[in-house]
């Protein structure tokens, strides 16, 4: 089969893939703009893709796969798959956004660097003689999560195990005994009012835009914060903006952005609004799922899927 790999996002995954197909096929790595010559028909004539978007600026597809290279299918415009082809999606990421997400909590009241800054300048501020430099734990806190998938059953787990309560809003019903409380999303205001953390870990959906706005973050209590993991306009841009500004939550994490670079503009702000001058923001850059791990188990996926494709087996995570 031919086999295309499109974009810079998409190679990440190719060195390695060939050893783990259990047949030789014809691989090609293509530039996000398929503009070196022979990409545009390497692409129209590639029997699986690989890749993380699909727009009418691609050429028409042949393919009998389209394999979204991450979870998230929200940049592919499925009406332009050609019948019946198929389309994937991989996970892999939760183990590695867990993590980012504990580390994040952690930061927050485990001042290292800053201790370590103070220290060098023989500034004892948070000796432990010093009333001053109490610090909180994340034990004890409530962490709210906005969906209840890979990622926010991941990031329970953990959070759990750092003895925090964990309370989940999910659009379907909650069979796991990990959370302390499941809560319709209809209600997620009234779950808001009793939150420390508010994590949004869902996809870009009709349903979910703006999901968490105004109202939302007015329920939550002065003293908490809003992390972000999912997709950026689940939550409100205009209504996050304003709350940070004015103070009415103590601050956020936000790593998934409502402006991402392409040819035109390769390093924009991640927002039309200043949040690069809010002091009571930690921004990163759509990276808590981007580790080694990630890519190693998502390669395996989406290698498997190329096996069963060849072989006319039922594929993984299939969406259509």
């Amino acid at each position: 089969m031919r086999i295309v790999f499109h974009g810079s996002n998409a190679a990440s995954f190719a060195p390695g893939f060939a050893d783990l197909l259990d047949v030789p096929h014809e691989i090609a790595l293509l530039s996000d703009g398929l503009d070196a010559p022979g990409e545009t028909e390497a692409y129209a004539a590639a029997e699986v893709v690989i890749g993380i978007r699909l727009s009418e600026a691609q050429p028409r597809l042949s393919a009998r796969l389209f394999q979204v290279a991450g979870a998230g299918t929200d940049a592919v415009d499925t009406a332009l798959l050609p019948a019946g082809c198929a389309l994937c999606n991989v996970y892999g990421h939760e183990p590695a956004i867990a993590e980012y997400v504990i580390a994040a909590l952690l930061a927050r009241h485990v001042p290292l660097a800053a201790a370590d800054r103070q220290l060098r300048r023989g500034d004892w501020h948070h000796w432990a003689g010093n009333p001053a430099g109490l610090r909180g734990e994340i034990g004890g806190e409530t962490l709210g999560i906005l969906g209840f998938g890979h990622i926010g059953r991941a990031v329970a787990a953990r959070a759990a195990a750092f003895g925090m309560r964990v309370e989940v809003a999910n659009r379907s019903p909650v069979a796991a005994a990990s959370p302390a409380r499941a809560w319709p999303l209809d209600r997620l205001a009234e779950m808001a009012a009793g939150l420390d953390v508010l994590l949004n870990t869902l996809p870009l959906t009709g349903g979910t835009r703006g999901l968490i706005g105004a109202e939302v973050l007015a329920a939550l209590p002065s003293r908490a914060i809003v992390m972000n993991v999912g997709r950026g306009p689940v939550i409100d841009e205009r209504a996050l903006y304003d709350a940070l500004r004015d103070g009415r939550i103590a601050g956020a994490v936000i790593d998934t952005w409502y402006v991402y670079p392409d040819g035109a503009t390769p390093a924009p702000l991640p927002s039309a609004l200043p949040f690069h001058e809010l002091p009571n923001l930690v921004m990163t850059p759509h990276m808590s799922g981007w580790t080694q791990g990630t890519i190693d188990r998502r390669r395996a996926a989406m290698a498997e899927n190329v096996n069963r494709l060849a072989r006319g087996a039922p594929l993984l995570d299939r969406l259509r």
